[in-house]
């Protein structure tokens, strides 16, 4: 597929075929759509893909949200549609016709089963996420602290996580970070 004939098809097919392998949601497939948008099709930098990430974690409604604006850093509002298309339709059509299967009688064990074996998938899935975000946004030695700072807080505290990201933007607007 030539990339750069028809950027908005090269946007449809890679998340399309990226959504089939997203267990856990969007945020599971942020080490791959890193790997795509940065360093395989360029389409965003490192410092880029961890605003856009940052904007859509903040950005009220779904996290798949960072897949629409880099369909829109690419092509516009029609790749922000497409891409953000792409990316739930395929899953979507899948979950809906594997739920179909899974309640039908005499299957009351297999839904159990495979839930199981998914959690662990996901939970490894979001942590290479967390990694691949510090690696494209640390940059100093601060921003290293205050972010394991920030990891050990939300894990081992009830401490609202708003408070923790207001924090953090206050240390960036002080240029402390």
């Amino acid at each position: 597929m030539n990339s750069d004939a028809n950027p908005i098809l090269t946007l449809v097919w890679t998340f399309a075929l990226m959504s089939l392998f997203a267990v856990g949601g969007a945020n599971s497939a942020i080490p791959e759509i890193h790997r795509v948008a940065v360093d395989v099709r360029h389409w965003l930098t490192d410092q880029q893909f961890a605003d856009v990430f940052a904007i859509s974690q903040l950005s009220p409604g779904p996290n798949v949200l960072i897949v629409t604006l880099i369909g829109y850093s690419v092509a516009g509002a029609a790749g922000a549609l497409l891409a953000t298309l792409a990316m739930c339709g395929p899953t979507a059509m899948l979950a809906y016709y594997v739920s179909r299967l899974l309640t039908r009688p005499g299957r009351k064990r297999w839904p159990a089963i495979i839930q199981a074996a998914l959690v662990p998938l996901s939970i490894g899935l979001m942590g290479a996420s967390c990694l691949i975000v510090a690696q494209a946004s640390d940059r100093t030695w601060i921003a290293v602290l205050v972010t394991a700072m920030s990891a050990v807080l939300a894990f081992s505290t009830r401490l609202n996580p708003l408070w923790i990201l207001l924090a953090g933007g206050c240390l960036g607007f002080a240029g402390v970070i």
